[in-house]
């Protein structure tokens, strides 16, 4: 598998207003997670990351809701998203928005999610899609060093094997919000909506939603080897001796 990791520092947006269109994706994101929090129980959501903590979460059932980045203003803990300050299988659900593309070592940040997940844990995660017309931007030189552009688009499929080779299901996949992410995007209009309807693939955006599966390990029996209830050689010697004895 190609590794992704990355040595070229990029910025971290603080907010969905660094980002462009960043709040009408965040408004799109939230409706597409609203499906979700009412089908996850727990204690414990740890949003991970500035735009994770920026996300409107109040309809989840958990209640206990944890904001993780690297700004004290903003964060309920200060850490950084590949070093996760808890304990193993201690968190109920993880969100992780538009996280993966602005970290130099994104697998280490998906790996951290899942160590510190409970068995049938919830993975909420997010991203660019660069099979996309916002995604094709990134090969003008013109936006390369800009946000979101900045940083490293991965596809679902990408992702989505990185999961399951930690052993997660995949559950759920979805991609929206159809732009190309320059200009104005107005979501009602006629053109959005013909766009939304059949040219989804091609979202700017993607959600996943994956649980975390444990497989219980089965311990194998040995396979004792029946001793047979006659055993002809002890027995024909013993009967020999017995003859000459006599």
């Amino acid at each position: 598998m190609k590794p992704a990791l990355s040595y070229h520092s990029t910025t971290v947006p603080r907010q969905w207003q660094q980002l462009p269109q960043g709040e009408l994706m965040a408004k799109a994101l939230e409706k597409q997670l609203s499906q979700w929090w009412p089908k996850i129980f727990g204690y414990h959501l740890l949003k991970v990351g500035n735009l994770s903590s920026g996300l409107d979460t109040s309809a989840c059932n958990i209640k206990h809701q944890i904001c993780l980045n690297e700004h004290l203003e903003q964060a309920s803990v200060v850490a950084d998203p590949d070093a996760l300050p808890f304990l193993e299988q201690s968190i109920d659900a993880v969100l992780l928005a538009h996280c993966l593309e602005f970290y130099p070592d994104p697998h280490h940040i998906v790996r951290e999610a899942h160590r510190v997940l409970m068995p049938d844990g919830y993975l909420l995660l997010s991203g660019y899609n660069p099979l996309s017309s916002a995604g094709l931007l990134k090969l003008w030189p013109g936006v390369k060093q800009q946000l979101p552009w900045a940083g490293r688009f991965f596809t679902p499929s990408r992702v989505k094997d990185w999961l399951h080779l930690l052993g997660f299901e995949v559950m759920y996949e979805q991609r929206f919000f159809w732009s190309s992410l320059l200009g104005q995007h107005k979501p009602d209009s006629r053109w959005q909506k013909w766009c939304e309807t059949y040219l989804g693939y091609f979202g700017a955006s993607y959600v996943l939603v994956a649980r975390k599966r444990v497989l219980p390990l089965t311990p194998i029996r040995p396979k004792w080897q029946r001793a047979p209830a006659f055993q002809t050689a002890v027995k024909g010697i013993s009967a020999r001796q017995e003859v000459n004895h006599d």
